[in-house]
């Protein structure tokens, strides 16, 4: 299986072991993500709180990248769930708004030649490769591990946009990290924000926000969150201590990307998922999974 891929800003920056973890995951399991020849950034949260016609352009710039072949809508991947949310949001606006789509077409200097299907990589691996092809290829089941999945805010909203078949109680990623032998706990804060674009704005609202995920994973007894969002891993997982010393509390719960956990279980070399890369020490889950 070979689709286009789009890694987005985070995944060449700050979350690259997202990215190493993504693609060594997709290998393991038959998937090739071709990374787009020129793309551009997404704008994310920056770009549609600022100008309307600018938060369309620049996903469209993407959309107009990917390849095509025939009548079908082509496929682009992305890990990324803002990057997921943006481009699914241009895609679905520029064909629902003809004056739209003209003045993107002359501002981003492209043409926009169809609807492009937007998919993110936890889809890819549930729906094309499957639960039981998965299954079929562990190495090292994650027996006794007990993971809090969190999506985020981007992941599943709006429906209209996302086409998430359940927005509030998504099951994609505990389907997939069961089916490799984790056990995932029910907690009622899966979708909730964690205050990810408001780090620098209002900082004293994010620690509140990060708190109360951390503290909902840990009452239902997590040991590791699972995230599909590179703002929503480095929220949890950069801010943890200061929000433990702002609390008086302990957390110690490591925030792995969902495809790390994958990757553990289909045997892969830590280096190969970027385990060194998180900063909250993953040593205890390693040495429970003999990883």
């Amino acid at each position: 299986m070979k689709y286009a891929y789009y890694p987005g800003c985070s995944l060449h920056g700050l979350a690259q072991e997202y990215e190493r973890s993504a693609l060594s995951v997709g290998e393991a399991l038959g998937v090739t993500l071709e990374e787009l020849t020129d793309w551009a950034c997404c704008g994310a949260t920056p770009a549609h709180a600022t100008n309307h016609l600018l938060s369309v352009a620049l996903p469209a710039w993407t959309l107009a990248q990917v390849p095509r072949n025939g009548d079908q809508p082509p496929i682009l991947v992305t890990a990324c769930a803002a990057c997921f949310n943006r481009l699914r949001t241009a895609n679905y606006q520029l064909w629902a708004d003809e004056g739209l789509r003209a003045q993107v077409e002359e501002v981003a200097e492209i043409e926009c030649k169809g609807p492009v299907e937007v998919r993110h990589l936890l889809d890819i691996l549930h729906t094309e490769v499957g639960l039981t092809a998965l299954q079929e290829r562990v190495a090292r089941p994650l027996e006794g591990l007990k993971v809090a999945c969190y999506y985020g805010c981007l992941l599943t909203r709006p429906p209209k946009i996302t086409a998430s078949p359940n927005p509030e109680n998504p099951q994609t990623m505990e389907e997939l990290l069961t089916a490799v032998g984790a056990t995932c706990v029910n907690w009622p804060y899966k979708t909730e924000c964690c205050g990810g674009t408001l780090s620098l704005s209002r900082p004293d609202l994010v620690y509140k926000l990060v708190n109360d995920l951390l503290r909902e994973a840990k009452e239902a007894e997590a040991e590791a969150l699972a995230v599909a969002c590179p703002l929503c891993q480095a929220n949890l997982d950069l801010r943890q201590s200061d929000v433990e010393r702002r609390y008086q509390t302990s957390y110690n719960l490591p925030i792995f990307y969902f495809t790390q956990l994958l990757g553990l279980a289909l045997g892969l070399d830590r280096k190969a998922l970027g385990l060194e890369r998180l900063i909250v020490d993953p040593k205890s889950v390693l040495q429970k999974l003999g990883a």
